[in-house]
């Protein structure tokens, strides 16, 4: 994990605190590198007590484990992390021992942190965050405290300040999840080999899902890609 700050302060947990997590992503050797990171439970204070790949898997290990705090990926097979937060509702809203979501994304799109925060997770925060952020956001989120990475948490003030419900946008519909992904970093400069990396997939991935964006959208190549993606104000 490379740097990127969350506005909290202090250390990480400290085997003098402890929290029981559970991993949800759908990226194996993701999940191996948060574990690593901060499954050090005497030197963190952080149990690693389940892991998940998809929606099922998920819902069943947090309900049998009932962690403090799940590390939620946004985009999951099975329906996406706004489908495992409405199946654990009842967890969430459990006065004694509450589950509280802590969401965990490659993604910094705005309608995907909105789409979580509104489904009932505690914060958001982008896979750049370092080892240390992560931990003492965990502890954070555990105590009942809102956290975002810096530039995600105006997304969420912009969304519940309005009354208006956000436009439909028709050709953003077309699109899968990984899909949208995908054209974001494309418009961003990124190389296949870089997207390939960034999202735990093979090149060969990325170009098939590059080949599906342009074909729904009815774009030609990248550059075309990257002004749409512009004039939508998803870069």
């Amino acid at each position: 994990m490379t740097e990127q700050g969350t506005s909290e302060q202090g250390g990480t947990g400290g085997a003098d605190r402890h929290v029981r997590v559970v991993l949800v992503d759908d990226h194996r050797m993701f999940r191996t590198g948060v574990q690593a990171e901060i499954g050090q439970t005497d030197t963190t204070g952080v149990e690693v007590v389940g892991e998940a790949a998809d929606v099922d898997q998920a819902v069943t290990v947090i309900t049998a484990t009932r962690p403090e705090v799940v590390l939620l990926d946004v985009h999951l097979p099975g329906g996406g992390g706004v489908e495992v937060l409405r199946r654990c509702a009842p967890l969430m809203s459990d006065a004694e021992r509450p589950v509280r979501f802590l969401a965990l994304s490659v993604s910094d799109a705005a309608e995907d942190v909105i789409g979580v925060i509104r489904g009932g997770a505690r914060g958001y925060v982008t896979k750049t965050i370092t080892g240390a952020d992560l931990i003492n956001s965990v502890f954070r989120v555990q105590d009942g405290d809102a956290v975002f990475s810096p530039r995600l948490a105006g997304f969420v003030l912009d969304a519940f300040a309005s009354t208006d419900a956000p436009p439909v946008d028709e050709d953003m519909d077309r699109l899968t999840q990984r899909e949208r992904e995908v054209l974001r970093l494309i418009a961003r400069g990124y190389a296949y080999k870089e997207i390939a990396k960034q999202l735990f997939i093979s090149v060969k991935t990325v170009e098939s899902h590059v080949s599906a964006v342009l074909r729904k959208l009815q774009l030609s190549n990248r550059h075309e890609l990257t002004r749409w993606a512009t004039a939508r104000r998803l870069v």
